[in-house]
């Protein structure tokens, strides 16, 4: 039985369908009700950013899914959305609105070995509703997995049904190891998988900013990160844009006390800048 607790920008518990895989959001960045799919049910990924709000995360890809049920459960949940009273039930009047199904959830989704079917079969489910080019499907994504054929083959499918990438760059990648991630990184690795990110499906720029130890990304930073956006679209990268975005929910990584949310006005100011890049920019705050 699909729980009739109403649903909040500051909650995106992963259970509140009472479903495996699928559960549903009010997303801020979104405008409205966003259905996750979560292919890591067993809270592990190949990153570990400090402001991830997954708890007991641990390293690691996907387990092996039961597509079926992945499927009944989205099936169930857009039924409900669509046809039942869950949208008056459950969520905040304002939102009121279908956006998006969204490959996201506890972990990295392309590290799924199944992803490509996974993709076809939301698809599937998506036509029966007539959904198909009426709302987003959407992968947000750190990129780590776009050299896989399947992957891009899977983003591929999403371009043409009117699919999009948020592809997570929180700070310019440098050679090396970066604080934010806690993961190991090359800048070519980074830029060859943006690119082919924004060759199969259309692709947003998705960066989260906040403060640590009381400290705000220095100049140097910024720039960097400024610097490696106009490179990669020298190189050919088409973006749609930039998802600027701050801290709305609480870390549950051992950095959470480290943490807080940087000033709107200062917000405000990296995504004027980044317009100037010639960039779109949704900022959330």
């Amino acid at each position: 039985m699909i729980s009739k607790t109403l649903l909040q920008v500051v909650d995106h518990s992963r259970d509140s369908a009472g479903c495996v895989y699928v559960y549903p959001v009010v997303s801020r960045r979104a405008g409205g009700v966003s259905v996750g799919i979560n292919l890591n049910p067993n809270n592990a990924c190949n990153w570990r950013c400090v402001y991830c709000q997954v708890p007991d995360l641990s390293r690691g890809g996907a387990p092996e899914l039961n597509l079926d049920l992945m499927e009944a459960e989205l099936h169930q949940l857009l039924q409900d959305i669509v046809q039942g009273d869950f949208m008056q039930s459950r969520v905040p009047l304002e939102a009121q609105r279908l956006n998006d199904v969204a490959f996201s959830g506890n972990g990295e989704p392309t590290s799924s070995l199944q992803f490509l079917s996974c993709v076809e079969r939301v698809i599937a489910v998506l036509r029966h509703f007539d959904l198909v080019g009426k709302i987003k499907l959407v992968l947000i994504t750190n990129g780590s997995q776009l050299d896989r054929r399947q992957v891009q083959t899977a983003l591929s499918l999403m371009k043409n049904c009117g699919g999009e990438v948020w592809f997570k760059l929180d700070r310019a990648p440098m050679d090396g190891f970066s604080q934010v991630n806690q993961i190991s990184l090359k800048r070519s690795q980074v830029t060859r998988r943006l690119l082919l990110a924004a060759k199969h499906c259309p692709t947003w720029i998705q960066t989260c900013m906040f403060e640590m130890d009381g400290a705000l990304p220095s100049e140097l930073q910024l720039q960097g990160y400024l610097d490696f956006l106009q490179e990669c679209m020298a190189e050919g990268a088409l973006l749609e844009g930039v998802l600027l975005y701050g801290l709305a929910r609480p870390s549950m990584q051992p950095e959470a006390s480290r943490l807080a949310a940087a000033p709107a006005l200062w917000m405000q100011e990296l995504a004027r800048r980044i317009t100037g890049l010639g960039l779109e920019v949704k900022l959330s705050l």
